[in-house]
């Protein structure tokens, strides 16, 4: 939820825009916007939680 505090409209839209970006709502919606069929969908997907773990992997050794 997002609250209009005053009258600062563009505050209010730039915290709904990076909420939304955080969720990741716009790569969903770009991700749905053609059809995708279910190998290419899964390999998508072994990529993205691949790189995921990458990344984590070289945060865990950072601290």
């Amino acid at each position: 939820m997002i609250q209009v505090v005053g009258r600062d409209i563009e505050k209010a839209i730039k915290q709904l825009k990076k909420g939304v970006e955080r969720e990741g709502l716009f790569r969903e919606l770009k991700n749905r916007r053609y059809y995708e069929k279910p190998s290419v969908k899964k390999r998508r997907k072994q990529r993205e939680a691949r790189r995921r773990r990458a990344r984590a992997a070289r945060f865990k050794k950072k601290r």
